[in-house]
């Protein structure tokens, strides 16, 4: 089973709806992670938006990218654009994608509602191309 990491900013929307859709999506397919470049919390407008699709996110946990090792992972996916600000052993990985998503933090539930959804239709071809 291949090992993705998703990675951001602050590991507190994206990256977060990224590893909820993975690990339900994906499940027995892929092993997920998710991590910032920074550490913050898992915002409560992104724990709201997944809920209404019944995936439950309210129990991951915002950690920064530097708790763990390029090398336990096969897959690296950066969803705000943040891969040139990435030390190079993550960007050299099996498969490397920067998706460049809006960051719905601090707007109306309406941005949410569009980037979770980029978010699922982005994870569902990952699924499909790696799993």
């Amino acid at each position: 089973m291949k090992k993705v990491m998703f990675v951001c900013k602050k590991n507190s929307c994206r990256s977060q709806m990224a590893e909820g859709f993975a690990r339900k999506l994906g499940e027995g397919k892929i092993n997920v992670t998710s991590s910032g470049l920074e550490a913050s919390q898992v915002n409560p407008t992104a724990i709201e938006v997944m809920s209404e699709l019944n995936i439950d996110i309210s129990q991951q946990t915002s950690d920064p990218l530097s708790n763990f090792k390029a090398e336990d992972y096969d897959v690296v996916i950066s969803l705000c654009g943040c891969g040139v600000n990435l030390p190079e052993e993550w960007v050299v990985r099996e498969v490397f994608q920067d998706w460049q998503l809006d960051d719905p933090d601090g707007q109306p539930i309406e941005t949410f509602h569009r980037v979770r959804d980029e978010v699922k239709q982005r994870v569902e071809k990952l699924i499909d191309a790696v799993g």
